[in-house]
């Protein structure tokens, strides 16, 4: 069981190398690796996901439910403008 599930969307996969003087040269790893030190420094426990499907983001919400998870955080991605993801 994790207290904070965080899900990231469609092209969030590609941060680092798509467009680094756009979107950072950190991956999505790195930055995972980050939160989930930042959450077990204060106790809790942090499950990542990523997907480029909508429906295995919704599936992951479900799953979150019964696996009572406290906290869930959605980065969309591309998911959040002109739906061209």
């Amino acid at each position: 069981m994790s207290d904070i599930l965080l899900l990231n969307g469609p092209n969030l996969n590609l941060l680092g190398t798509r467009e680094p003087d756009i979107y950072g040269q950190r991956s999505l790893g790195d930055i995972t690796e980050n939160l989930i030190a930042e959450a077990d420094a204060i106790g809790l426990a942090l499950a990542s996901y990523q997907s480029n499907a909508e429906h295995d983001l919704v599936n992951k919400i479900h799953e979150g439910r019964e696996k009572v998870v406290k906290f869930i955080v959605i980065n969309p991605g591309a998911l959040t403008h002109t739906s061209v993801s």
